[in-house]
């Protein structure tokens, strides 16, 4: 994979685009105006590995709710605003590190620019968020009505070059859709026309199974592609399954690792354990270290091992019993209820190793 070559953008320490690392972000449900409740779930969200967090704000009250929650975060804290301008001024004022709005629904060039200025002193990144549903009625009649890639990027070159002419570089720019085919050849058609960096996401992609699959499809094609700087996986749930899907993807590409993966293999005739349970078990065992490693959970011993050479530490399943193994090499032998205690030991003992 080649990356694309983009402009780097700085979201308080978070830096999106050029070399940095491709960021994940999610959103809040939380309407900052409940404060308390707002931080609770930021804080929630940062320490389940969100790397940037948005919340809507939806008035006035939201948007001066936003200092506390800022002055509380871990984590860059980025204000969507829609239709009313002076609700990204109030923002700036309570301290976030970027803003998110639509220059096409917030009032004219007059207001943009009041916008612009505002965030100029501290080149406060601007995302220009171009959504397939939401597009200009003019745009739309010119493509026959309904969205196309085309009329999308050209939906997000009118408002580029507002900012433009205001020489305000500091952009971040999405084209999402729903319709995944669509939201991919609008980014790769955008991505060799403009510099700045691109947020990639499937809007409104659905519930946790066919939005985290309609997600992987679009996120992970455009990325692979070369094509993304940060992401954000929408779903209807949890904002925490935005995260550890999103994360996922990341490190499927190769292109981020958080902690420990799992690999596992589907059942067959010749399973002989209960290998859900199994991989359950040793998935949430898992979970808290930080270390790199791949670890692997097969359903038999015939091949087990083999197959998952390539994994750091595994388990095979047999008939009541079962082998440990590390990089395909057999370490031992044990009985079924101790393959795993017997795989964190060979995991623990590489860890303490190491440090």
């Amino acid at each position: 994979m080649k990356r694309r070559k983009s402009l780097p953008v700085q979201v308080g320490p978070v830096t999106i685009g050029g070399e940095a690392p491709i960021s994940v972000q999610t959103m809040s449900t939380v309407n900052p105006a409940r404060t308390t409740e707002a931080v609770q779930d930021v804080l929630r969200l940062a320490h389940l590995g969100a790397e940037l967090i948005r919340l809507a704000v939806p008035d006035m009250e939201a948007a001066r709710g936003l200092k506390q929650v800022v002055e509380a975060s871990p984590i860059p804290v980025i204000a969507d605003i829609h239709f009313d301008y002076r609700l990204a001024l109030e923002a700036v004022d309570s301290g976030v590190a970027a803003l998110r709005i639509n220059p096409g629904n917030i009032g004219g060039d007059d207001n943009v620019a009041a916008v612009v200025e505002k965030a100029r002193p501290k080149e406060i990144p601007i995302r220009i968020g171009i959504n397939a549903g939401s597009l200009p009625e003019d745009i739309l009649a010119a493509y026959g009505g309904h969205p196309t890639a085309e009329a999308m990027v050209e939906g997000a070159l009118r408002h580029i070059r507002i900012l433009e002419r205001m020489e305000y570089p500091h952009m971040v720019i999405s084209l999402k859709a729903s319709d995944v085919p669509l939201m991919i050849e609008a980014y790769a058609t955008l991505a060799d026309r403009v510099p700045y960096a691109l947020h990639l996401g499937v809007t409104e992609a659905g519930l946790i199974r066919e939005g985290s699959i309609k997600s992987a499809i679009g996120i992970g094609t455009l990325l692979y592609q070369g094509i993304g700087d940060t992401i954000r996986v929408s779903l209807t749930g949890d904002p925490a399954e935005e995260i550890t899907t999103g994360r996922t993807i990341l490190s499927s590409l190769g292109l981020r690792t958080f902690g420990p993966t799992l690999i596992s293999c589907p059942t067959c005739g010749r399973t002989q354990v209960d290998l859900i349970s199994l991989a359950k078990q040793v998935q949430k065992a898992i979970e808290p270290l930080q270390v790199p490693i791949k670890v692997a959970v097969m359903g038999c011993v015939v091949n087990g091992p083999g197959e998952a050479r390539e994994a750091d530490f595994g388990i095979a399943g047999g008939k009541g019993t079962g082998l440990v193994f590390a990089r395909g090499k057999i370490l031992k032998t044990v009985p079924e209820q101790d393959l795993v205690p017997c795989l964190l030991e060979e995991i623990n003992r590489y860890i303490q190793k190491g440090s």
